[in-house]
């Protein structure tokens, strides 16, 4: 179930970033760039959905542990990034929705054209809707942003581990994976690491 909702929300983030910059950025018609903007907001709505469902997943299971000789260092960078990811997966899609709910425009969110979605009730709360509405804009470009580089970051320790440390951490995410065994060395059984002497023995 991890590894489910772990891809999933992985394929939702990269749509959500590539959408994002092609609203932003991209020459488009107006029906196609608000075509664009819906696909935006229901994917994004699917990501709060989904990191919710892993939360609670992972309240009630244990994540594997890290491999065996990792770093204080390394294993507290670890967990302050996976706590800076959650808490972007969380808050991005919020900002987004009260994007949409303060936008003078009040257009509707119908979730893939066909579950329609309400407005969160902040515009009579709010003294100024346009000024919220305005914070709100910057919040989750900002976030955006930062959600693209951590994304780049996870990707890069995901390989350094693989292909530098060698270990299971990567290989773990995978379908398939049947898990290590304590004192295994963080490599996972049915996924040996071969080294010189080993090879040499079995010759």
């Amino acid at each position: 179930m991890a590894i489910l909702l772990h891809w999933l929300s992985a394929l939702c983030v990269l749509g959500l970033l590539g959408i994002g910059l092609l609203m932003v950025h991209a020459d488009l018609a107006p029906l196609r760039r608000f075509q664009l903007y819906q696909w935006h907001k229901s994917v994004g709505i699917t990501v709060l959905l989904l990191t919710g469902l892993r939360l609670v997943w992972r309240f009630g299971h244990a994540p594997p542990p890290h491999p065996d000789g990792m770093p204080a260092r390394e294993r507290r960078a670890a967990s302050a990034a996976h706590l800076t990811l959650y808490g972007l997966l969380v808050g991005l899609p919020l900002a987004g929705w009260a994007v949409v709910s303060l936008s003078p425009f009040n257009i509707p969110t119908v979730l893939y054209g066909l579950i329609p979605w309400p407005h969160l009730p902040l515009s009579t709360r709010i003294a100024d809707p346009a000024a919220g509405e305005a914070v709100m804009k910057r919040v989750h470009a900002y976030g955006a942003w930062i959600l693209g580089l951590l994304v780049l970051l996870h990707v890069a320790a995901a390989l350094r581990h693989h292909w530098v440390l060698r270990d299971d951490v990567l290989r773990r995410m995978l379908p398939g994976w049947r898990g290590g065994e304590p004192g295994d060395g963080g490599h996972g059984r049915g996924t040996p690491i071969l080294r010189p002497q080993t090879l040499i023995r079995n010759r």
